[in-house]
């Protein structure tokens, strides 16, 4: 009997050595591109440490992964171990690994991974051009002094109100909801100069949807200017002030769009007016008008006009699965310290991105879209891969990642009802105690 539990314990341990999820991430995460983040962000060190970099690195994606995990679980999940007689992390040499990383290298692994991506992988074009869109979202940290003080909070006549937030503006790819880049800062930054700090990011041969509340000329010419084709689109306020230059149609027109004093001091390079293409459409007997820089009306057909907008959707729904898939819908940020929150921010957007780009792989050869797929489905089917798939061999694991993007591909969606209407409401939230409404005597 006990040379039979004895057997059946080194088998297990002998599979739980198969199971060795920091391989299975490397795969995905080429570990040149953590060479160059760590370099990048001064912490690259030739000292052989029992906790190294790249563990911690992929501890701060974990937690991304495993939101309702403690960091020792995180650590134990994703096979962390220390080298010599004790394979068991300590809480606190995890704290102490991720105060040594920091934030800059976590940001810079995800603008290189995103980059690296983007260049070499293909995606559904429109016109000639990839489409991108821009748009904001908010975090809540920890209510304590030192996020008080890093990121700010929303104020009203009686002062600050609870918890901190973070603004943060990003710049994602539609077809695919892969994030190509994000900034963020506190709340007292708006995002209008967020966006601006995506400059540099925007890709040749792109058109960019803005919401409403982007436009600003000098944003906009910057953009426009940023490469070779690089569009934007936007909806047209309803005091918006131009000149027709000509009419291409009914409802087209090429409009000429004039700077204010302010935009120009503010915009050195600005000059007094630009040229816009102003589409108007209607839909369900409802006008809209789009402002755009598409001024070419035979490469940029009008019919196509009226479609494409609809796309910037696709950004909500990207936030909708970074908060409520990966961050389970909690109130706040798990960390504490302003440093820590932000390279948790940066490894939540890390783990997202590569969920998505093993959605990439997955529909790489197939007529089918990445945003066609459950993204919560796939997202515990690559959590489940990371966890328990073993490998005795490093020549297994290209099998055992094609068997992943086999079962991702079964968890194609519906087609969308084009006709859906679910109008924003905000539902009242269940109470506790009654509200007494009247002073009693």
């Amino acid at each position: 009997f006990f040379m039979s539990l004895t057997q059946h314990f080194e088998e297990m341990s002998s599979f739980l050595d198969d199971v060795n999820t920091l391989e299975k991430l490397k795969a995905i995460l080429d570990p040149s591109i953590l060479e160059q983040a760590f370099k990048h962000a001064g912490v690259a060190t030739i000292r052989r440490r029992r906790l190294p970099l790249e563990a911690v690195m992929w501890s701060v994606i974990g937690m991304g992964l495993f939101r309702n995990e403690t960091v020792w679980d995180i650590a134990n999940r994703l096979d962390i171990s220390l080298p010599g007689k004790s394979k068991l992390v300590a809480p606190s040499a995890l704290v102490q690994g991720r105060q040594r990383l920091g934030y800059e290298a976590v940001q810079h692994t995800f603008k290189l991974l995103a980059q690296k991506t983007f260049s070499s992988q293909p995606f559904e074009q429109w016109c000639g051009l990839n489409l991108l869109a821009v748009d904001g979202v908010s975090f809540r940290t920890h209510d304590n002094e030192e996020n008080r003080e890093a990121f700010g909070s929303d104020s009203n006549q009686y002062g600050e109100l609870s918890y901190p937030q973070i603004r943060m503006c990003s710049l994602m790819e539609v077809s695919s909801h892969l994030l190509l880049d994000c900034n963020f800062d506190s709340r007292r930054v708006g995002e209008m100069s967020l966006a601006q700090r995506l400059l540099p990011s925007v890709p040749d041969n792109s058109l960019t949807l803005f919401d409403r509340g982007y436009y600003s000329l000098g944003l906009l010419y910057q953009w426009q200017n940023q490469g070779d084709n690089t569009h934007w689109m936007l909806p047209a306020r309803k005091d918006l002030q131009y000149r027709v230059e000509h009419s291409i149609s009914e409802n087209d027109e090429i409009v000429t769009l004039f700077t204010s004093p302010q935009a120009k001091k503010k915009h050195k390079e600005l000059p007094s007016a630009i040229s816009a293409r102003l589409t108007t459409y209607k839909v369900d007997g409802k006008s809209y008008r789009v402002l755009s820089s598409l001024i070419d009306p035979i490469r940029f057909p009008y019919d196509e006009l009226t479609e494409v907008y609809t796309k910037r959707w696709e950004i909500e729904l990207g936030f909708r699965e970074i908060k409520q898939g990966l961050n389970h819908c909690k109130h706040t940020l798990r960390s504490k310290k302003p440093d820590m929150v932000r390279q948790e921010l940066w490894g939540l957007l890390l783990a997202y991105n590569l969920i998505r780009i093993i959605m990439l792989d997955a529909t790489k050869d197939e007529e089918l879209l990445p945003i066609q797929l459950s993204f919560s489905q796939c997202m515990r089917q690559v959590v489940a891969f990371f966890m328990f798939t073993p490998i005795h061999s490093a020549s297994k694991l290209p099998f055992y990642y094609e068997e992943l993007l086999t079962t991702l591909r079964l968890f194609v969606l519906p087609d969308r009802v084009p006709d859906r209407h679910y109008p924003r409401v905000v539902r009242r939230k269940p109470t506790k105690y009654p509200y007494k409404r009247k002073c009693q005597s």
